[in-house]
């Protein structure tokens, strides 16, 4: 499959590295600012360059704001039966797809830890895309982590709010935590290390385990414990249950702003 990457940032740069080690696809990018691309694909300045070239998959990886400018000299470069993707956050596939002239769309919402192959990124596919293309970009998409497909475009800026957006909650919460533990007397170093440890653990063990999270959760406290006390200062009358509606529900809400 010839593949065609219109921009080349952090995001669709990482991606592109682990699908070069892991399939037998041609890539080509175009993008005029690209520094030290990925080893193995064909980088080009400008959409004239190109030639007469068509592609079997023509993915938008550009900032959300450069589209309107940017995608429509591309519309001629979708080969017969080729697809269009986008990881463009907050377009939505309507405006993706007008651009590119009503070509076959998958909207693509991948999250940071793609970066390191454990992304969870959700999938939408226009009515147009066939089942061959949905497994085409879902087989991209898995080099990069796990795949999930939604039902709707509103599911997939849902699912942005959730995992999206997500590691930079978690990001922050790691941050208020290890603040914490250097408030207890250990320094940074120590304290960074005992809080990613922390938390790598719980989740390997609630990525792996049969038992629900809440069920994890009550294995470790026991009645009147430090980890009681502990849970009873961070959840008091669900407060952070409450925070975190809150916050995935800004996420939602600004999802729909920028379309």
């Amino acid at each position: 499959m010839n593949v065609l990457l219109i921009g080349c940032g952090k995001m669709g740069g990482a991606m592109l590295r682990r699908w070069l080690l892991n399939t037998e696809h041609t890539f080509t990018i175009v993008d005029p600012m690209a520094e030290n691309p990925p080893e193995g694909a064909k980088l080009l300045r400008a959409e004239a360059d190109l030639g007469d070239r068509r592609f079997d998959m023509v993915m938008v990886a550009i900032k959300p704001q450069m589209v309107d400018d940017v995608l429509p000299a591309y519309r001629k470069r979708i080969a017969p039966g080729g697809c269009a993707v986008s990881i463009a956050a907050g377009c939505s596939m309507a405006r993706i797809s007008k651009l590119l002239g009503d070509a076959p769309t998958v909207r693509v919402m991948p999250n940071l830890p793609a970066l390191v192959g454990l992304g969870a990124t959700g999938l939408f596919a226009s009515d147009s895309c066939s089942d061959t293309q949905r497994t085409q970009v879902t087989d991209l998409i898995d080099i990069v982590g796990k795949s999930f497909w939604v039902a709707s475009e509103d599911e997939l800026d849902r699912l942005t709010a959730v995992s999206g957006s997500g590691p930079g909650y978690v990001f922050q919460f790691m941050h208020s935590y290890i603040e914490a533990a250097k408030e207890l007397g250990f320094d940074d170093g120590t304290a960074r290390a005992l809080v990613l440890q922390t938390i790598t653990g719980a989740a390997k063990m609630a990525t792996d385990a049969d038992e629900t999270v809440v069920d994890l959760r009550n294995s470790v406290t026991s009645k009147k414990g430090t980890t009681e006390a502990g849970l009873h200062a961070l959840n008091h009358e669900g407060a952070l249950d409450t925070l975190l509606k809150n916050t995935t529900r800004a996420a939602y809400n600004r999802a729909l702003e920028l379309q």
